[in-house]
């Protein structure tokens, strides 16, 4: 049998049909040898559960050596699954079940994809890995593209990695009887980005090139300042069109390829300039 499943015995039994299931769904299995269909359906509930420790326990009782077991949760016939939850059952399988009326069945009871998505990059962003959480974060939305705790999350990732505007573009799209505390404090946080987006140092330094618009150091020196406020489309294009002026400016393209390495995996800003760099390039 797999690595995933607990063998249910009188001395374990308490700790996990009434102990863990009060904190994890657990899914018992009863089955006997002499029954191929009941062997059939455990290792397809063990397939199928592979992965999902955190969510489900799969719990499976030999009825021939544990008839005491079956009988106490009044199993007449096999193959019987029960999902059991506060050491209560609350639904279950009985009799041969196909391939799709068994996906159905567990659906029911594990995550969806965006949840998990979503759990990942919650965590990922606790720890700061905000390009890290960056493409989970895409994926979870693009799967439901309604659910406002994805879109949240993806709203404060997008702040901190310097998208504000697509962060102002998902706030928008928020219903309101969605717009709770966390959504009002990110639309401080996009007030007060927005703010330091725009500093003094940038705004003198616009004010010079707009008077020495040929002037590269005052474009480079730009650039570097849009990319130190998150304004990483600014500066990109800046450093781009110094590359485009003289390909052999190399602090140019040094600068670019920072600001492409800093940027998550996935992103479209960076895709689109690597692009474009390999065509200067090659």
């Amino acid at each position: 049998m797999s690595d995933n499943i607990i063998a249910i015995t009188p001395e374990n039994f308490q700790q996990i049909i009434l102990e863990q299931s009060k904190t994890k769904l657990v899914l018992v299995d009863f089955w006997a040898e002499q029954m191929s269909e009941s062997v059939e359906l455990r290792d397809k509930l063990a397939l199928r559960l592979q992965g999902a420790q955190d969510f489900i326990i799969l719990a499976t009782v030999d009825c021939m050596t544990q008839n005491a077991i079956a009988q106490q949760f009044g199993i007449q016939s096999l193959p019987t699954a029960v999902i059991v939850k506060d050491g209560q059952p609350i639904d279950g399988l009985a009799g041969p079940q196909t391939d799709q009326a068994i996906d159905e069945f567990l659906s029911k009871y594990l995550p969806k994809a965006e949840d998990t998505l979503l759990a990942q990059a919650q965590q990922l962003v606790v720890e700061k890995q905000f390009a890290n959480a960056f493409p989970l974060l895409e994926q979870a939305h693009q799967i439901d593209i309604e659910r406002a705790d994805i879109k949240l999350m993806l709203a404060d990732v997008y702040i901190e990695l310097g998208k504000v505007e697509n962060a102002k573009q998902l706030l928008a799209t928020i219903l309101m009887v969605d717009q709770d505390s966390n959504y009002h404090s990110l639309m401080a946080k996009v007030e007060l980005a927005e703010q330091a987006s725009n500093s003094p140092e940038i705004q003198a330094l616009e004010r010079q090139l707009s008077e020495n618009p040929n002037d590269v150091e005052l474009r480079r020196n730009l650039a570097v300042q849009y990319s130190q406020v998150n304004r990483q489309e600014e500066a990109l294009a800046l450093f781009y069109q110094l590359l485009l002026e003289n390909s052999g400016d190399s602090d140019s393209k040094k600068l670019l390829l920072d600001v492409l390495s800093a940027l998550p995996d996935g992103d479209k800003l960076a895709s689109t300039y690597r692009r474009k760099l390999f065509s200067l390039m090659y």
